[in-house]
């Protein structure tokens, strides 16, 4: 019982030494999310150009970690890549997945959309990844920010409100995407915000988003990313 309060006070010192070193930092994050978000309407909706914005954004993201990491070791933990609390997090997270694969799959039937093809295994195993870097920019970066502003505290409801609807927002012109985004942003930023793992809010993310896209919205992703731009 010693040994694990010992344990849990080492780590919350840890965890204090690991937060952004400023507003600066955090504003300067917040920033590059937006303008990510602003390129993915140019790139992505007008240009078309999917596979490349999505690769470009992947890439520099992973770079700007690997600066930071370079600079400050503990900060990939405290933004959530991390294993330790990872079951924590799964805990949280099935009940509400479990619930909205059941209502992804009705709306699906009552739509009559449910277009399930071999097109999605692919899927199920690269949009984590895509998924990982959403969570990671949208839910880490803008609420994490905001959460630990020094200058200004906001509520905790009002930041998990403000991440949802810029997660929806990025989703526009499809109306599933952004009630889904919305809602499923609800529900990432308490549990971020409670408990810090991108890694399984991105497999979750990445399932459920496969999923969604062939029962509700009825597209198809590998088609209109992959084989568009192999063809």
């Amino acid at each position: 019982m010693k040994h694990n309060i010992t344990k849990d006070l080492i780590e919350f010192s840890e965890t204090k030494l690991k937060r952004p070193v400023s507003n600066k930092t955090g504003l300067f994050e917040i920033l590059g999310v937006v303008i990510t978000a602003l390129g993915k309407f140019i790139f992505m909706d007008y240009l078309n150009w999917r596979l490349p914005f999505v690769v470009i954004a992947s890439i520099s993201w992973f770079l700007y970690i690997f600066f930071r990491y370079k600079i400050e070791k503990g900060v990939i933990k405290y933004w959530g890549f991390r294993t330790d609390n990872f079951k924590k997090a799964l805990k949280l997270m099935i009940p509400f997945s479990m619930v909205s694969l059941m209502l992804i799959i009705g709306i699906g039937y009552f739509q009559n959309t449910i277009n399930l093809t071999w097109h999605i295994l692919p899927l199920l195993i690269t949009y984590p990844i895509w998924g990982s870097v959403q969570q990671f920019l949208i839910i880490g970066l803008v609420a994490g920010n905001l959460n630990d502003l020094n200058s200004k505290k906001l509520s905790k409801s009002l930041i998990i409100v403000i991440t949802a609807v810029l997660f929806s927002v990025v989703h526009f012109p499809s109306m599933w995407l952004m009630i889904g985004t919305f809602i499923l942003a609800l529900f990432y930023g308490y549990v971020y915000l409670k408990v810090k793992n991108i890694y399984a809010m991105g497999i979750f993310h990445g399932w459920l988003g496969a999923l969604f896209y062939y029962t509700v919205v009825n597209q198809d992703p590998f088609q209109d990313v992959f084989l568009i731009f192999l063809n």
